[in-house]
């Protein structure tokens, strides 16, 4: 990463194929949690297949999978936020190795600010593994009133504030890349993580892409490299 990263002093990661890995496998899951969370607890007048299909255009349009059963079917946000987390699969969930060993030598102090629930943040971290790690320094967007991360930037300032400090102090560190435009307007570093060639790092508001955790791990250590495009 260029020079000015001397500058940075906290590191906030994103959690869910963050963190960790969501396999296709799990994905799918994932889409299926949100499916039958809509028609089953939420009463949307759908079959499964269509509602599933219809969690798939809903992701692609809007970057979110239950959004579409919120703008067309008039759920509450709220009442479909807690729906698909008291469904969301755990279990699955496969940690990556040795992640703790390398978070635990990067020089700066690291949080989580996640789209999922805080009790299911909680659950996510005591699976993988690194629980007692940012014990104390975990967010949800529950936590601050939202039930998403791309909608504005007032979240990010909110998140920042929190830990008391400036968002021009943070790199944030996400998959989506449609949670990093708000990051990048607050005044954060951003850095995309990506698995296939998606990198999006054409993007404006993503200053740096890395394919897979590691790879940005590696380029962050107290070397200073420069983080690589891939």
């Amino acid at each position: 990463m260029e020079n000015n990263k001397n500058n940075k002093k906290i590191l906030i990661w994103d959690l869910d194929n963050t963190l960790y890995p969501e396999t296709e496998e799990f994905k799918e899951m994932l889409d299926e949690a949100t499916a039958r969370a809509a028609i089953e607890d939420l009463g949307v007048p759908l079959d499964f297949e269509t509602a599933k299909a219809k969690v798939t255009e809903s992701y692609k349009t809007y970057r979110d999978g239950g959004e579409i059963f919120v703008r067309d079917y008039g759920i509450d946000p709220k009442e479909m936020f807690e729906a698909y987390h008291k469904r969301k699969p755990i279990n699955p969930i496969i940690p990556y190795e040795d992640l703790l060993e390398k978070l635990e030598k990067l020089p700066y102090e690291q949080y989580i600010f996640s789209t999922s629930s805080r009790e299911v943040v909680e659950k996510i971290l005591k699976h993988i593994g690194l629980y007692e790690f940012f014990k104390g320094r975990y967010y949800s967007v529950e936590d601050f009133g939202v039930y998403k991360k791309n909608e504005n930037c007032e979240v990010y300032e909110k998140v920042c504030a929190k830990i008391g400090v400036a968002p021009e102090d943070c790199i944030f560190v996400d998959d989506s890349y449609s949670n990093l435009e708000f990051a990048k307007e607050a005044g954060m570093t951003t850095v995309r993580i990506f698995y296939k060639d998606n990198s999006a790092k054409g993007m404006p508001f993503i200053d740096y892409a890395c394919k897979g955790i590691y790879n940005f791990i590696d380029n962050i250590m107290p070397n200073e490299q420069e983080i690589a495009a891939q």
